[in-house]
C-alpha cells in the first residue's frame, strides 16, 4: 500500500496540516492534542528539535509526534506526559513508513518510553530493518468505576486504608475546597504547598498553572486543596474528562504529615469524581508507589522501545552493544 508521508519541523506547520484533527474536539487523549504540545513547547520542551511525522494510509492519517537530538528521536514529550506514542491509526503500512522516514534522515536510534501499546510501532520499526527491543518500563493504575459510586468504591478499598483515614480526618479538621474552574488564589495554595513539600523542584510551575488554566476553562479541571486553620497543606490536580478521572499531581506540606493531608483530601477527591461526575474509571498516571495500590485496582505495566538504525554507525555500533549485552546477561542466568 502506498502511504503518503508528510514532514513538519513546527508545530503551526502540523495546526495547518491537521486542520482540527488533532484538537480537543477529535481527540479524546490529553497527551494527542496539539494543545498539549504547545504547552510543552511553551514551557518545558524535550531536547532537541521537533519532528512530527503524518502518514496518510487509506485517508485514516497518524501522526508521531517527536524531538530530535542528534541522530536520536525521542517522544515530544515531558515529564507530565503520561502517555506516548503513535496518534491516530496504528496501521502496519503507516508504522512502516514512519520508521522508514526516520531511517532515510539517518537517524540511529529511537526511545519512546512510557507506551501502553508498543507492538504496532515496534513491528514496523522492525519491519523497515531496524533492530527493536521491548522492555517493560513505568507501570500504571487504574480503576474500573463504571456504576459505583463513592459508598460503593470505598467499601471495597481495605479495612486499614479506611480506619486510617477516618481517624486522621476526625483529628486534623482540615477544609477541603475542590475547584472546577481555574482560580488564581487555589493555584497560588497549590504553588505554596508544593514549595513547603518534600519536592518543591520538581516539574515546572508555569507549564502546571498553564495545563490548569487550559483544562479549568473546558471543565475538566478539579484541583483540591486541604487546609489547616487557613494554611494550605496538601493539594491535588486531576482532570476529568470522558467519562474518566486522572489524577496527575499530589503533594503536601512535610511538616504536616502527621495530619496524612494528602489521604484526607484524596477521599475528598475520589467522593467528588464519583459522586459528582460518575466517572467510570480513575487513572494515578505512572510509578508502582506502594500508596498507589491502596487506591486502585488493577496494574498495568507500560512499554519502552528501544530502536537502533543498521544502516547508520552509531545506529549498528549502539545495536551491536546491546545484543553483547543480552548475550552477556543470559550467560550468566546459566
Amino acid at each position: 500500500m502506498s502511504v503518503k508521508i508528510a514532514c513538519f519541523e513546527r508545530l503551526d506547520e502540523v495546526a495547518r496540516d491537521a486542520a482540527g484533527a488533532l484538537d480537543r474536539a477529535a481527540r479524546p487523549i490529553l497527551y494527542d492534542r496539539l494543545d498539549w504540545f504547545r504547552l510543552l513547547e511553551a514551557h518545558c520542551p524535550p531536547p532537541g528539535r521537533l519532528l512530527a511525522l503524518r502518514a496518510d494510509a487509506e485517508g485514516a492519517p497518524s501522526w508521531l509526534v517527536l524531538a530530535i537530538e542528534g541522530r536520536t528521536a525521542r517522544p515530544y514529550a515531558a515529564w507530565y506526559s503520561l502517555r506516548v506514542g503513535p496518534i491516530g491509526g496504528s496501521g502496519p503500512d503507516a508504522m512502516t513508513s514512519f520508521a522508514e522516514t526516520l531511517a532515510a534522515r539517518r537517524l540511529a536510534s529511537l526511545v519512546m518510553a512510557p507506551m501502553e501499546r508498543p507492538e504496532p510501532l515496534a513491528e514496523g520499526l522492525a519491519k523497515a530493518g531496524w533492530w527493536v527491543r521491548v522492555e517493560p518500563d513505568k507501570a500504571n493504575w487504574r480503576i474500573a468505576t463504571e456504576g459505583m459510586d463513592f459508598e460503593a468504591y470505598w467499601a471495597s478499598r481495605s479495612g486499614r486504608l479506611r480506619n486510617t483515614v477516618r481517624r486522621k480526618a476526625r483529628a486534623a479538621g482540615l477544609d477541603v475546597m475542590i475547584h472546577r474552574r481555574f482560580d488564581a488564589e487555589a493555584w497560588a495554595d497549590y504553588e505554596s504547598v508544593y514549595r513547603a513539600s518534600w519536592k518543591p523542584e520538581e516539574g515546572s510551575f508555569p507549564f502546571l498553572r498553564a495545563l490548569a488554566e487550559q483544562e479549568g476553562a473546558a471543565g475538566c479541571l478539579r484541583l483540591g486543596v486541604a487546609k489547616k486553620d487557613g494554611r494550605p497543606v496538601a493539594a491535588q490536580l486531576w482532570t476529568v474528562e470522558n467519562g474518566e478521572a486522572t489524577i496527575h499531581k499530589l503533594a503536601y506540606a512535610e511538616d504536616a504529615k502527621a495530619l496524612s493531608p494528602g489521604s484526607i483530601l484524596s477521599q475528598a477527591m475520589f467522593r467528588h469524581v464519583l459522586d459528582e461526575d460518575r466517572v467510570a474509571a480513575i487513572d494515578y498516571g505512572v510509578g508502582d508507589e506502594p500508596y498507589k495500590a491502596e487506591w486502585m485496582a488493577e496494574r498495568r505495566q507500560l512499554w519502552r522501545i528501544v530502536a537502533h538504525n543498521p544502516r547508520t554507525f552509531p545506529g549498528l555500533l549502539g545495536g551491536l552493544r546491546e545484543r553483547a549485552s543480552a548475550l552477556a546477561a543470559r550467560l550468566r542466568t546459566r
